[in-house]
């Protein structure tokens, strides 16, 4: 009789656990491959996830979730891979507007007799505003959802990126000589704290303060951007050490490599984003790991400006936290993370002479989580897990060029282009659904920008505007 009555709670419970209703959430991605990138690396063959708001709330199997919520919105992923969206650790946002402006040379020759010039003549807010507004739509179209950025006017392009519903981390640049929207260092200092205020406690941005790097800058304003961003509690964004010319100026003034001058000066701090890092030695190398230094590498733009090769399996090794970065379209020249991926794995075995150096699965590493830890975000984005973020991208997976497929990430890496992205989603929000983005008028943005381009040209003259005249 005892066993019986066994049998009858078990079925009881079994049956009410069957009845018991679903959730409703806002979304359910549905019945894709989900290439989580979570502690446990895990990759769901028929998976899916599901969104509350702006969390995810769970990643499961996609029978397993079709059992526990009912979406009031959801996608269908056959056919493709469910991935966190990409993290871009290093951008000049509004920098799409020189795109081949000037190529094939060498930074500092690009810099001073190309770019800077052009900045001096075109750069305002309104010019700042549009080219934020075609950077967005290529980040939306090629599966990126937060980017680190530095550049001048940072509260439009903060204001733009928030328009268009992605995720930033916008530091004011600071720079010795007059720029565009300020005379002096401390004209800028003055902005920054002006536009972290504005953003202060944002749900999509992050200010931060973007010293541009050692060899524009004196010792009193890099200390005046280590004292500005510890007493707002916001990261720091600065180029180090991209170019052999920068590690002879470092030597000649202060008898020390770029990281160690920094570090002599008590620059370094958490939550501070070293772009490049180049030519940096073991001993430098030590000194970011030991003061928890992220490291944004940007192979494609090191390798057209001949800048030579980041140490990145050294940093990883050391613990460092390594994301990858675009660089600005004008010096790469587009903002696919895909591409930048491909790159980093293809550089690395290259260079080591070891195919295993940067595989498939660490690229996609440093383009989602390992990004979001350079960042001081790893909390919050980077990876598919529940009480994260929705950052959440669908790529197709069924193009002749990606047929056939035997390993997801392997495709993601080696095959996959920003334009096979179907759909992005930041904070829970579509916002791009079947390649229709739904937060920028496409052709508004195109023909903006096609207008500024025409104003370069006309600024900058024929020698500044392409070898093609």
């Amino acid at each position: 009789m005892l066993r019986r009555s066994c049998f009858v709670a078990v079925a009881i419970l079994g049956l009410a656990a069957a009845q018991a209703p679903r959730r409703t959430v806002s979304l359910v991605v549905t019945h894709g491959i989900v290439v989580t990138v979570d502690a446990g690396r895990r990759v769901i063959q028929d998976g899916a996830v599901a969104i509350e708001g702006r969390d995810i709330v769970a990643v499961d199997t996609a029978g397993t979730i079709a059992g526990r919520f009912r979406g009031r919105d959801t996608i269908d992923a056959r056919g493709a891979v469910v991935m966190p969206g990409l993290v871009n650790t290093h951008t000049h946002a509004p920098m799409v507007l020189f795109r081949g402006l000037a190529d094939d040379l060498a930074l500092m020759d690009w810099l001073q007799k190309y770019i800077f010039p052009a900045e001096a003549k075109t750069v305002s807010p309104e010019f700042v505003r549009a080219g934020t507004r075609l950077a967005a739509l290529e980040m939306i179209e090629s599966g990126t959802t937060t980017y680190a950025d530095m550049y001048y006017f940072e509260e439009e392009i903060a204001r733009v990126t928030k328009a268009a519903g992605l995720r930033g981390v916008l530091g004011e640049t600071i720079i010795q000589f007059p720029v565009a929207d300020a005379k002096s260092p401390a004209e800028s200092l003055a902005r920054t704290e002006r536009f972290a205020a504005e953003f202060a406690h944002d749900d999509l941005i992050t200010p931060a303060v973007a010293p541009h790097a050692m060899y524009t800058l004196d010792t009193d304003t890099l200390k005046a951007c280590r004292a500005l961003a510890d007493r707002l509690h916001i990261p720091v964004l600065i180029h180090l050490a991209e170019t052999e010319d920068e590690v002879k100026t470092a030597a000649e003034k202060y008898h020390a490599t770029p990281a160690a001058y920094l570090d002599s000066i008590g620059f370094w701090g958490p939550r501070t984003i070293a772009a490049h890092g180049v030519h940096v030695t073991p001993e430098d190398i030590k000194i970011l790991a030991d003061r928890h230094v992220g490291i944004s590498h940007n192979p494609e733009s090191n390798m057209k400006l001949a800048s030579g090769t980041a140490p990145v399996p050294a940093m990883r090794a050391a613990g460092i936290a390594v994301g990858l970065g675009t660089d600005g379209a004008a010096s790469n020249n587009d903002l696919d993370m895909f591409e930048a991926m491909r790159q980093a794995a293809f550089l690395h075995k290259l260079i080591s002479g070891d195919p295993r150096a940067i595989p498939a699965p660490v690229a996609i590493e440093m383009a989602t989580i390992g990004g979001a830890k350079a960042m001081g975000m790893d909390a919050q984005i980077g990876s598919l897990e529940p009480g994260k973020r929705a950052d959440v991208i669908v790529v197709s997976m069924d193009s002749a060029r990606q047929t056939p497929m035997y390993d997801a990430q392997s495709h993601l890496v080696y095959v996959t282009r920003g334009d096979d992205v179907r759909t992005t989603i930041v904070n829970g929000r579509v916002l791009m659904r079947d390649r229709r983005v739904l937060t920028l008028n496409r052709e508004q943005v195109l023909a903006e920008a096609r207008a500024y381009a025409e104003k370069v040209r006309a600024a900058v003259g024929p020698e500044g505007a392409g070898k093609d005249e």
